[in-house]
C-alpha cells in the first residue's frame, strides 16, 4: 500500500511539473506565432508600409486565371499597416489573436479569431494587432486585374489608440 502511495505521489508531482513547465513556456513566449500556426511567419514587411513588425507569407500568387492574391500576415503586438486602399477591395480573415481595423471616417473596430472583414473597393483603411495581442490574418485581394494596393501615410499613434 505504501509503495502505491509513493508511486501515486511521484506521478502526481511529475504531472504537476509538466503542467507548470507548459504554463511557464507560454508566459515566457515572445511575440511569435504559436506552435500551432497554420502558415510560416514569412518575410518582414517594409517599414515604409508598416509601423512595427509585420510578416507576410504568400499563399496564392496572382495569375491571369484566378486574378486573386492570397496571403497570411502576422503582426507583432502594436504593429499595424499604413493607411492604404485596394482597387477591388479586400477580405480579411482573422486566424489567431486580436487586432484592430478601421475604415476612414468610421470608428476603429476590434477583430478577433474567426471573424471575416470585407473592406470595400477604394476605401482607405488600416489594420493590425492590439497593444496586448499579436494578430494573424489571411488577406484576399480579388480582381487583381484592377491593381493590388496603394500605400499611403502611416497611422499615427493617436489614430491607433483612438476608437473614434
Amino acid at each position: 500500500m505504501r509503495i502505491r502511495t509513493i508511486i501515486a505521489v511521484a506521478i502526481f508531482l511529475g504531472i504537476g511539473q509538466a503542467c507548470n513547465t507548459k504554463v511557464e513556456k507560454q508566459e515566457n513566449m515572445e511575440s511569435a506565432p504559436s506552435e500551432e500556426a497554420i502558415f510560416p511567419m514569412g518575410e518582414l514587411g517594409p517599414a515604409t508600409n508598416f509601423t512595427g513588425n509585420a510578416y507576410n507569407f504568400g499563399l496564392v500568387e496572382n495569375d491571369s486565371i484566378y486574378n486573386t492574391l492570397v496571403g497570411n500576415v502576422y503582426f507583432e503586438k502594436s504593429a499595424r499597416s499604413n493607411w492604404h486602399f485596394h482597387p477591388s477591395g479586400q477580405i480579411l480573415i482573422v486566424l489567431d489573436g486580436e487586432g484592430y481595423h478601421q475604415l476612414e471616417g468610421q470608428p476603429r473596430q476590434t477583430m478577433k479569431k474567426g471573424e471575416v472583414i470585407k473592406v470595400p473597393a477604394n476605401t482607405r483603411h488600416w489594420h493590425g494587432a492590439t497593444e496586448n495581442n499579436t494578430l494573424t490574418q489571411m488577406y484576399i485581394l480579388p480582381k487583381t486585374e484592377n491593381g493590388f494596393v496603394t500605400w499611403l501615410e502611416p497611422v499615427t499613434d493617436e489614430q491607433y489608440k483612438s476608437n473614434k
